[in-house]
């Protein structure tokens, strides 16, 4: 009769009988015999997870009651993608248009989501957004002080405050453009113009500004900042070309309050705020710097000789006073004589007296200091 196989089929699987390539019937757990010579085969597979056919077409495995009677089919709209649950705990996302899962050792439900709407929070609650895996949606995440433009397709749609927001990578293309609604200081720096008088000048500039309206901003403005920069540079030129390099450095504040007000005339056109602006620095080419400084070492040494003069001649009138009360009062001389002794006796180391005169006379006549 030919070679009798034997099969084993486990509690967890199944079997395609086939005969001669036909589907016969679906085979449950157990031990078969079956003659191969008659065309008989059994193809044994998994009954969890998705129904693997093994090449029978699922119409026809379809129409035999005990296997369909273990599986469960979702069939997916081209709108849709749908959540697969697992005993009621999410398992995974599924896209294909049909797709067929056993139905025996795990329950199996299917939740389709509509796709047309771009905004996930609009069809599936916020905790199974971070179970998906990320390749399904776009995350937007608005910081502090920011702000979005949230298009659908380059369209705009809605302005995005602070916050995380999901959209789905199907059906439309979504977009967004992030604004940072801060204060932001912009540096113009080295900015070189030539004075009235010709003297070429460097100008380090700082200005801040916010930006206030974004929407406005994206349809008329090619970046706010790189405009605000030539409209300064523009405005310098303009202000420190009128004026003598001693002018200049004498008005420092005067030119960035100048730049401000010039400045605010075009905050509407740039959909900004401009909130400050002012020079850093003014910086002279390096032949100025040293006559500026040849200059001011003069003007030090002609102020300090000034100062010698005067305590030279307020020392000179103080001595005169003292003269004068010396000579009108003998016993403040004599004070004073002796305050001199005093001192020239604390640099000498031995002194010799002779008799005859008292000892200040002597001490005077070494000094040189008595009157005649």
């Amino acid at each position: 009769m030919g070679i009798i196989r034997q099969y084993i089929i486990k509690d967890q699987e199944c079997g395609y009988l086939t005969k001669n390539g036909k589907f016969i019937k679906l085979l449950t757990a157990g031990k078969y015999s079956f003659v191969k010579a008659l065309g008989y085969e059994v193809d044994i597979v998994p009954m969890t997870g998705e129904v693997r056919t093994c090449g029978i077409p699922e119409e026809i495995l379809m129409g035999d009651k005990e296997f369909a009677d273990r599986v469960v089919k979702n069939v997916l709209p081209d709108e849709c993608i749908a959540l697969r649950f697992v005993n009621k705990a999410y398992k995974e996302v599924l896209t294909k248009p049909e797709s067929l899962f056993w139905n025996v050792f795990e329950e199996n439900e299917f939740r389709n989501i509509d796709i047309t709407r771009p905004c996930m929070e609009e069809s599936l609650p916020r905790f199974y957004m971070d179970l998906m895996p990320a390749r399904y949606y776009k995350k937007i995440t608005i910081k502090d002080g920011e702000t979005g433009l949230l298009y659908y397709d380059n369209r705009y749609e809605k302005r995005l405050e602070t916050g995380t927001y999901y959209f789905w990578n199907y059906g439309k293309e979504v977009t967004c453009k992030i604004f940072n609604m801060k204060i932001q200081q912009l540096d113009i720096s080295g900015q070189e113009i030539l004075t009235a008088d010709k003297v070429a000048v460097r100008l380090n500039v700082i200005c801040n500004y916010r930006i206030v309206n974004p929407e406005k901003l994206v349809r008329q403005v090619e970046g706010a900042a790189s405009q605000i920069y030539t409209c300064v540079q523009l405005k310098l030129r303009e202000y420190v070309g009128r004026y003598r390099l001693d002018e200049l450095l004498a008005q420092k504040e005067e030119i960035g309050a100048y730049v401000l007000e010039r400045l605010k005339e075009y905050q509407e056109e740039y959909c900004v705020e401009i909130t400050g602006a002012g020079i850093k620095d003014i910086i002279l080419p390096g032949e100025i710097r040293e006559i500026m400084n040849t200059v001011l070492i003069a003007e030090k040494k002609a102020q300090a000789n000034v100062i010698m003069r005067r305590e030279e001649v307020a020392s000179t009138r103080s001595l005169l006073n003292t003269a004068k009360l010396m000579d009108e009062n003998r016993t403040l001389f004599k004070l004073k004589e002796m305050e001199y002794l005093e001192r020239i006796c604390d640099k000498v180391g031995n002194i010799s007296l002779n008799g005859g005169k008292g000892v200040l006379e002597q001490l005077a006549e070494l000094a040189g200091t008595e009157k005649h």
